[in-house]
Parts: C-alpha cells; sequence; structure tokens
C-alpha cells in the first residue's frame, strides 16, 4: 500500500512539475534582439550602464517565463559614448542586423536627449520600437514619430514640479538657473524660467556652462552678485557636484536644486562633503524607494554591482516593450505600437499608458534630498 501512494505521490509530483514546465516554458522560437543604446565608455559611463543593468535583469526574468512570445531576448549593448555623432553611426549595426534576417524588436535608449535627437531620424524609417529610459526633451514627441515612446515624463513636467517645489515648498521669488550647453540643458532651463515666471517668481540670473565643466570660479562670483534665494541647476552629474561644491566653498547656501540628469551617486561622492541639503528631481524613484530586496538581490546577481538610479528607467523600458507584445500578441513593431497606445501597461512604476504621441499620460517627477550621504525621497 506504501509503495502504491509512493508512486502515486511521485506521479502527482512529475504532473505538478509538468504543469509548470508547461506553464513557463523556455524561450524555443529564435532570438528577439533588443539594443540597448547609451554610454557605456566616457565620462557618462555609469549613467548608460545603470541603464543596461535594468534592461538586462528584465530580459532575464522575461527569458526564465518564456521570452517574448517564445523567442530568447538578446539584450546588445551599443556604447554611443554620450556623442551624437556616434549615436548616428551606429544605426549602421542595427540596419545590418535587419539585413541579415535577424528579428531586431526594438531599441531602448538613449539616455540622453541630444543623441536621441541625433539618432530618431534614422530610428523612424526601420521597423523597430524606441522606447527611451530617460530622454526628456520637449520636441522628441512633437516630431511624428509613430515607433518612439518614453518611459519619463518630459521637460515640461519636470520643470512645471521643479517651478512649484522652489516657489512653493522653498518659497523662493529670485532663482538663479544655471544649465549646461546641451539640447537638454537649454530647453530645461527655458522651460522653468517660463513656469517660474506663472508662479510670481523671475529668474534673477541665468548662466550656461560648458557640458563636463568642473570649475566655477566665474559663474560663483556671478552667483553671489545677483543674490537669489534659490538656485537650478539643469545639467548633468559631471557638473552637478563641482558646481554645488564651488556654491559652497564660495559661501552661498541657498538652497539648489539640480535636475534629473544629476540623480546619480556621482553628485553625492564627487561633491566633496557639500551635497547634504542638495535637492533633487527624478524621473523615477531610486530603487530603495520602489523595489524590495529580492529585486535588489536579483539586479545585484545579474549586474555584479548595486542598483543605481536610472536602473528603474532600464528595467520599466523593457517592461514596457514586454507588455506591448504580450497585448499585441506579436512581435511586429506596428502592432506593439498600437498597444502600447490601447492598454494600461503595469510594470514596477504601476500603470503606466501612452499618449497617441508616445509621452506618458499623468508622468511623475520625484524630488530627493541629499541627507547623511544618501538621497531621501522628499516628495512626488
Amino acid at each position: 500500500m506504501k509503495s502504491v501512494q509512493a508512486m502515486i505521490t511521485l506521479v502527482l509530483a512529475g504532473a505538478l512539475l509538468l504543469a509548470a514546465c508547461v506553464g513557463r516554458p523556455a524561450p524555443t522560437q529564435g532570438d528577439a534582439v533588443v539594443y540597448v543604446a547609451v554610454p557605456l565608455s566616457g565620462f557618462m559611463a555609469n549613467g548608460g550602464q545603470t541603464v543596461l543593468g535594468g534592461v538586462r535583469l528584465a530580459a532575464a526574468e522575461l527569458n526564465r517565463s518564456g521570452g517574448l512570445l517564445g523567442h530568447r531576448v538578446v539584450v546588445r549593448p551599443l556604447d554611443d559614448e554620450a556623442d551624437s555623432d556616434v549615436a548616428v553611426a551606429q544605426v549602421d549595426e542595427i540596419r545590418e542586423a535587419i539585413s541579415r534576417g535577424e528579428r531586431v524588436v526594438a531599441v531602448i535608449g538613449h539616455l540622453n536627449s541630444g543623441q536621441t535627437l541625433a539618432a530618431m531620424e534614422e530610428y523612424a524609417p526601420l521597423r523597430l520600437l524606441v522606447i527611451t529610459p530617460t530622454s526628456s526633451e520637449k520636441s522628441l514627441t512633437e516630431r511624428g514619430y509613430r515607433n518612439f515612446f518614453r518611459v519619463n515624463a518630459d521637460d515640461s513636467v519636470q520643470a512645471a514640479v521643479a517651478a512649484r517645489f522652489l516657489t512653493e515648498d522653498l518659497q523662493a521669488e529670485r532663482v538663479a538657473v544655471i544649465h549646461n550647453d546641451t539640447e537638454y540643458g537649454r530647453g530645461l532651463a527655458a522651460l522653468l524660467t517660463e513656469a517660474l515666471q506663472w508662479h510670481g517668481a523671475e529668474a534673477v540670473l541665468t548662466l550656461e556652462v560648458a557640458e563636463g565643466q568642473s570649475r566655477y570660479g566665474r559663474e560663483t562670483a556671478q552667483v553671489k552678485t545677483a543674490q537669489p534665494d534659490a538656485i537650478f541647476f539643469a545639467g548633468y552629474e559631471i557638473e552637478a557636484p563641482y558646481l554645488r561644491m564651488a556654491l559652497v566653498e564660495t559661501g552661498i547656501m541657498v538652497p539648489m536644486l539640480a535636475s534629473d540628469g544629476a540623480f546619480l551617486g556621482a553628485t553625492i561622492d564627487e561633491a566633496g562633503g557639500t551635497a547634504e541639503g542638495l535637492y533633487v528631481s527624478a524621473f523615477a524613484p531610486s530603487p530603495a524607494n520602489v523595489a524590495d530586496e529580492r529585486w535588489i538581490e536579483a539586479y545585484q546577481a545579474v549586474e555584479h554591482r548595486n542598483p543605481d538610479t536610472y536602473s528603474v528607467n532600464g528595467y520599466v523600458a523593457m517592461e514596457v516593450l514586454r507588455e506591448g507584445v504580450r497585448r499585441a500578441g506579436s512581435l511586429d513593431p506596428e502592432a506593439i505600437a498600437a498597444a502600447l497606445r490601447e492598454y494600461s501597461l503595469p510594470t514596477l512604476l504601476d500603470e503606466l499608458r501612452y499618449a497617441p504621441n508616445g509621452d506618458l499620460i499623468d508622468p511623475g517627477i520625484w524630488i530627493y534630498q541629499v541627507s547623511d550621504g544618501e538621497f531621501r525621497q522628499v516628495s512626488e
């Protein structure tokens, strides 16, 4: 009797295992290629690597559960070096893959608006999706692209939130607006200036600095003369910590809010201990605020490093592609794009919905402050 019961138990266990395997089959239908075009070397490599890590984690999880309609997701990094000419030149690699008959489904990229603006004219006629994790320049979704989506707010949303935070939370009336010389920095600074005026405040000083600039003697003197009661900086983590350090060392201690481009650990690490109290806006919450311990451990297993702020953006970009494919029931880019515009998409950032132009409907902006050497969320 015991042997019969044991046999029944084994059969049941085998049936359950078979059912589990049927429910979660290994990908067997070939490869689905997803390029990740971000800076992976040079002065902005850390930002790009965090995006790539998020994509890799989402792809690994997807492949363990059957892939994209049975196709194994293959993630191919493309190093755009934060250079628009390089970004455009690398589209040839994608074209060659398509011409070889490879199933290229999407490009996740670019990190910066400048490279996205340059490359989109090349991507637009290709049969693939482009999902940017962080590019926020407003005109990107005003150019009629049918294959472009972003998982972040655009700069008009960021400017509105930043202006409201500066004027209402920080009670600023006179703001010094500093920006780097990129399309992103210039566009965001102009939008912020307009938003300040709507709130009855003014930009008492507008300064442009070079991308990657590290010395700010002239600028700090001008800020001191202008006597603002807050500072807004539109730029990247390769400038923000050095600007912050120069301001503090000059004795300028008014509140400072940096844009999403500075929402990386380097802004704290490179500021020489002066980052305490600095505010930063963000297109997604940090991994510590939105993901559980299991997610962070899974990221570490895939990347052999801790996630940083843009890891969430890369992960969510891959989730958006997954949900678009699932809803479309197809790997055809046009069908996926139509599904993205039609359905709500469950992601790590809750439900996302898209407008026809590829912008998110009701996107979020999060505000963080550096406290005890860490980014701590203060508002959403």
